[in-house]
C-alpha cells in the first residue's frame, strides 16, 4: 500500500462518491476503483458499501480512514518541518563548540550571524573535542567551533588565534617573571584537562616538544575551573591568555613560538550541508576573511 492510496482513501471518504472523487483527484474512475480494491485486499476487509447516492464507510472503513488521516497528516507535517529546517532564510543550524569558547568567541559569532540571518535558528551543543568529532561523524551536529582539525574529510575555517601562557598562583615564586621557557616546568605539578580531550593533546604535544613530561596534579574538563584550581595553589597550568587572572592568578608569556592554539569552524566535506548550515559557513568564512 502506497501513501497515494491512503490519500485517495481519505478523499473518497470525504466526497462519498467514486466519480466525484476521481474527478477531484484527476484520475479515471476505473483507476480509483482498482486502487480501492487493492487497499481492501491489502487490509482484508471491505471499507465502503454502495448506497443510493454513492458510497459510505463501513465500521472497518472508519478505522482505516482515521488511520489514513493520521498517516497522511504526519507525512505532510514531516515535509513542512523539513522544509522549515532546510530553508536557508529560516531553517536550523546544529552547532557544537568547546566549553572554553562559551563566553567569548561563540557569542560574538552568533551575534554577528543573527544580525545577518535573524530568522535562522542555531541549536547549540557545548562539549569536549572528542564528543564533537563523534557528533559530526554521526550527523548529530553539522558544524563545530573547535581548536583541533579532525582527521579525515573535514573543512576548516580559522576564526582566531589565541596565545597560551603559563598560569601560576598569585604568590608563586615565578609571579614576577616576564617570560618563561617550557623546560622550566619539568618539576612543576600541572593542572590540565583529562586524557582524550583535544586541549590535553595540545598541551602534551607542546610540552613533549620541549622534553617535558608533566606531573599532573588535578584534571578538569573546564578551563575556567583549571584556572581556579591554580589560584588555590594546586599546581600551574598552560591556558589561553584570556583565562589568566580571573581569580587572582598570574599569566606569564611562554617563550615557545608554538604556544598558541587556532580556533576554527569545521564540518564534514564528504556530505552536503543543509542550506542553513551552508549559509552559516559562508557567512563565517566571509567575515573571517574581512578581518585578516
Amino acid at each position: 500500500m502506497q501513501l497515494r492510496d491512503l490519500e485517495w482513501l481519505v478523499a473518497l471518504a470525504e466526497h462519498g462518491h467514486v466519480t466525484e472523487t476521481a474527478a477531484a483527484l484527476g484520475v479515471s474512475q476505473p483507476t480509483l476503483s482498482r486502487a480501492l480494491a487493492r487497499i481492501e485486499t491489502s487490509l482484508g476487509t471491505r471499507l465502503f458499501e454502495r448506497v443510493p447516492n454513492g458510497v459510505a464507510l463501513t465500521p472497518h472503513g472508519e478505522v482505516a480512514v482515521a488511520a489514513a488521516h493520521d498517516i497522511t497528516g504526519r507525512h505532510d507535517q514531516l515535509l513542512a518541518d523539513l522544509a522549515a529546517r532546510l530553508d536557508p532564510d529560516s531553517g536550523t543550524v546544529r552547532l557544537a563548540f568547546l566549553d572554553s569558547m562559551s563566553t567569548s568567541l561563540v557569542p560574538r559569532v552568533l551575534r554577528e550571524f543573527h544580525t545577518h540571518a535573524p530568522a535562522v535558528r542555531v541549536l547549540l551543543t557545548q562539549e569536549p573535542h572528542h564528543h564533537i568529532v563523534r557528533d559530526l561523524d554521526s550527523g548529530a551536529v553539522e558544524l563545530a567551533i573547535t581548536s583541533w582539525l579532525p582527521d579525515g574529510p573535514f573543512g576548516w575555517a580559522p576564526l582566531q588565534k589565541e596565545r597560551l601562557v603559563l598560569v601560576v598562583p598569585p604568590h608563586h615564586r615565578w609571579r614576577g617573571r616576564r617570560r618563561i621557557a617550557l623546560q622550566d616546568l619539568a618539576d612543576e605539578e600541572l593542572v590540565t584537562t583529562p586524557p582524550g580531550f583535544g586541549y590535553r593533546a595540545l598541551v602534551d604535544d607542546l610540552l613533549a616538544s620541549a622534553g617535558v613530561a608533566p606531573k599532573v596534579s588535578f584534571e578538569s574538563a573546564d578551563l575556567a575551573t583549571i584556572e581556579g584550581l591554580v589560584s588555590a595553589g594546586l599546581g600551574v597550568a598552560v591556558l589561553p591568555e584570556q583565562f589568566a587572572g580571573q581569580t587572582g592568578t598570574v599569566g606569564i608569556p611562554l617563550t615557545a613560538a608554538a604556544a598558541r592554539r587556532t580556533i576554527g569552524l569545521t564540518w564534514r566535506t564528504d556530505r552536503d550541508l543543509a542550506p542553513p548550515a551552508a549559509r552559516f559557513v559562508d557567512f563565517v568564512v566571509s567575515a573571517a576573511a574581512k578581518t585578516r
